[in-house]
């Protein structure tokens, strides 16, 4: 009854915004290659060994080597007053230790395949952004699973509000989320409600701060699974500096922090460092 309400709420937003919609009559289809980066880190240290004693830290640390890849595309349409992107996002990151008096091991950073659709209609202009309705549907999962983990598998579907196309806010949305989790043996049906954003800031021609994220509140499951969230928030920023019109080079920094059901407190992830980025969009129509 839950589902069919809230899809039946997506068709009424939609209605509405065909009867109050403002003619907007050009069109366009882009290939948006928003970044295809590299993160990577590395520390070596000699004679480790020898040093495991001195108050100098660095001359008696593991050596080790921290890589990510992160490749996030959409094909960006538009006509009059709706906007449909169609996109794929993916992550994998690894870190690998070297310690001088054991066996290299290594262990991943991140791993992520979101592929996804995502329709929105405008209804009015606000503050040089577009505001509306808007649906989504994806897919996630990843391409390995984590050691003593099943591999993720999540269908999702959102509807909501968004205020979308600005100079600064290219996407922030309110919407409801309907789940259906595959990843355990027992399926699972769950209820969110849902936050996001996607703001780009450029305070000059070679200079870009971009920030996206997400915070997402469970309220119902239709069955108890403990791996499951109680609720999982996820924030990134960068800054680029243009080497050229296509290349970038900037700092970053990522946060994720979420709680399941069966632990006592939430976990955490915080990383910083520095990345190099290619962006460009192709104008097919």
């Amino acid at each position: 009854m839950r589902l069919t309400a809230f899809i039946m709420a997506g068709v009424l937003l939609s209605g509405a915004a065909a009867a109050e919609e403002v003619s907007k009559p050009e069109s366009s289809l882009k290939a948006n290659f928003r970044r295809v980066g590299l993160e990577l880190s590395s520390t070596n240290v000699a004679n480790a060994a020898q040093y495991q004693d001195s108050p100098v830290s660095q001359l008696s640390a593991d050596g080790q080597t921290v890589t990510k890849g992160v490749f996030d595309f959409v094909a960006e349409y538009s006509h009059g007053n709706m906007r449909w992107n169609n996109g794929v996002l993916l992550e994998y990151g690894k870190i690998r230790l070297e310690p001088y008096d054991e066996p290299s091991e290594s262990n991943e950073t991140a791993d992520k395949i979101l592929a996804y659709t995502e329709y929105a209609h405008r209804l009015f202009n606000i503050y040089s952004a577009d505001f509306g309705p808007m649906l989504n549907a994806e897919y996630q999962t990843e391409f390995t699973a984590n050691d003593g983990a099943e591999r993720m598998r999540v269908y999702r579907g959102k509807a909501g509000m968004t205020i979308f196309d600005g100079t600064i806010v290219k996407d922030l949305y309110f919407a409801g989320v309907v789940e259906y989790d595959i990843t355990y043996p027992e399926h699972v049906n769950k209820f969110a409600l849902e936050a996001g954003w996607r703001l780009e800031y450029k305070p000059a021609d070679n200079l870009l701060f971009t920030t996206d994220g997400y915070y997402r509140r469970y309220l119902s499951y239709s069955q108890y699974v403990p791996e499951d969230f109680r609720y999982d928030f996820s924030a990134n920023a960068r800054m680029d500096a243009s080497l050229n019109s296509k290349l970038s080079l900037g700092p970053f920094l990522s946060y994720r922090r979420a709680h399941s059901r069966q632990a006592d407190a939430a976990g955490s992830n915080f990383t910083i460092g520095i990345a190099f980025s290619y962006k460009n969009v192709f104008d097919l129509l």
